[in-house]
């Protein structure tokens, strides 16, 4: 067992460490400029262009390149954003409880009631399509996905022994805060962000392929994946290599956080 996990391990952070390096780096790796018409559209690929050519004729791999920026940039962006924000509320309604635990809960719970599609295609048509309304619409949307699950976990810590002997020794709230629901919160907490962030890049691509994410002539991988559609009906597979490198990413960081829950899990109860 502990061979197949670590050779998905080994698998998993080898694909992401490539899409991340790529991304960073995109102005070095791509071979052309993205916005750049080289040849016919929907060329096959060959020597020049490895992933053929887009509806208009551009490289189809130097814009992949570069959609790896929209699409693991914002992910990444949304996730860490929406981890800070829905960990603070979480514990602050697990140890105030009270009205601020109701008032945040029936909030979150609002937002949850809609469609997390729907609630972002009535945001971005009432607000307009923008990058910095596209990126807040999914902090919103992710924190409150972070607050339900974190908020459980942390109320059943909040009420165990070790917290009460932690108030009656007089500690501060800060201190059991972070030295003891904190590192309780770990596992979830890991799993819930590797979730989160694989959950951001799939509904950037989403919304892309719905017309209202990044907007042409850039691209995130689910831009080039709607501009390529028509060309399956002509047999071509320019749109599937975009959409492989979405799945990919899903499934990598999924192996990823996989790992890291089940080394977490064994040194807990080594430690127990």
């Amino acid at each position: 067992m502990t061979g197949k996990i670590n050779l998905s391990l080994i698998l998993s952070s080898g694909t992401l460490a490539l899409f991340v390096v790529l991304a960073l780096f995109a102005p070095l790796a791509a071979p052309y400029s993205p916005t750049e018409v080289l040849t016919n559209p929907y060329a096959t690929p060959s020597v020049d262009h490895w992933l053929g050519a887009d509806t208009l004729g551009r490289d189809l791999l130097s814009r992949s390149i570069y959609g790896l920026r929209y699409t693991l940039g914002i992910s990444l962006f949304v996730t860490v954003v929406a981890c800070a924000i829905g960990v603070t509320l979480a514990i602050l309604a697990a140890v105030r409880r009270g009205w601020i635990d109701v008032l945040i809960g029936r909030t979150v719970d609002a937002i949850m009631a809609i469609p997390q599609i729907i609630f972002a295609l009535i945001v971005l048509a009432v607000a307009g399509v923008s990058l910095k309304t596209l990126v807040g619409t999914m902090i919103v949307l992710e924190t409150t996905l972070f607050f339900r699950i974190l908020r459980a976990s942390a109320g059943d810590i909040a009420v165990m022994d070790f917290i009460e002997v932690a108030r009656l020794r007089g500690e501060t709230l800060r201190w059991y805060i972070f030295r003891e629901i904190l590192p309780n919160l770990a596992p979830t907490l890991i799993a819930e962000f590797g979730l989160r962030f694989a959950f951001a890049s799939l509904f950037i691509s989403a919304l892309s392929f719905l017309g209202v994410g990044i907007q042409p002539p850039d691209a995130d991988l689910g831009g080039l994946v709607r501009e390529n559609a028509l060309a399956i009906s002509a047999g071509k597979v320019a749109p599937l290599f975009p959409a492989i490198a979405i799945a990919m990413i899903a499934v990598s960081t999924n192996g990823i956080v996989d790992f890291l829950i089940r080394k977490y899990s064994v040194r807990g109860e080594l430690q127990a």
